[in-house]
């Protein structure tokens, strides 16, 4: 099966339909598959229900798409860095699914062993919990929490081969692997392709089963959300 595609665009074809559900992992603006999601983009695919950590910020990332009204929905558990999105959401043009950040990415990992709920203690007796079953277990309440499933993944990893194993580096490792898990096709955008056998086998954090689409993207961006430095120090 050939699994490598020669650009985003191509990756997408015949996947991208309105209303679907997409997963896009990463964590702030690590790791982000953002040359997917500027195909995405362009595919003009709208009424999208997308399931990221975050909304990325204005013009990057995911902020591309709120830009240009195509996402409908989002279930995330933080979106601070977003102008266009506190617009929209407040406006009542976009829905929002608030998830801790912890029961986001046991939603997400559940949905991709196959498990479709859970109970967990975060959340019980908030806001989190209303509309949701609550059961008493050994003398403590527990909300019930529904595993993700999406139409597509995409992620981004550091390295991979042709057959979809993948290593994530650092940060890049929230949210990406389990999202790999956790969506019906997994498209993964590479910044280092090699041949199978290249990569140590005991760093290979996705298996290539979960892997159905790759891109190489070499030299991929890498942004900074919030630049702090340190103040020089007077002569």
């Amino acid at each position: 099966m050939q699994k490598v595609y020669s650009d985003a665009r191509s990756a997408l074809a015949a996947l991208v339909k309105d209303g679907m559900t997409v997963m896009c992992g990463g964590f702030g603006l690590c790791g982000i598959p953002e040359t997917l999601i500027e195909a995405l983009k362009e595919s003009g695919a709208k009424n999208l229900t997308v399931v990221s950590n975050n909304a990325g910020v204005d013009g990057v990332g995911l902020g591309l798409l709120l830009e240009t009204r195509q996402i409908s929905k989002m279930i995330s558990s933080y979106v601070g860095e977003n102008k266009i999105f506190a617009q929209q959401y407040l406006a009542g043009e976009l829905e929002l699914e608030f998830n801790p950040q912890g029961t986001l990415a046991e939603r997400i990992r559940a949905g991709g062993a196959g498990i479709p709920a859970f109970f967990t203690r975060t959340g019980v007796g908030t806001l989190i919990a209303e509309g949701k079953e609550v059961r008493n277990f050994d003398g403590e309440d527990y909300v019930m929490e529904r595993g993700l499933v999406a139409d597509i993944s995409l992620v981004h990893a550091w390295k991979g081969d042709t057959e979809g194993n993948l290593i994530y580096r650092k940060t890049a490792r929230n949210f990406n692997p389990m999202m790999a898990t956790a969506g019906k096709v997994t498209i993964a955008e590479v910044e280092h392709l090699v041949e199978p056998g290249q990569l140590e086998p005991d760093s290979i954090i996705t298996p290539g089963v979960f892997v159905q689409r790759i891109i190489h993207v070499p030299g991929s961006k890498k942004h900074i959300e919030q630049r702090t430095v340190r103040k020089r120090e007077a002569a």
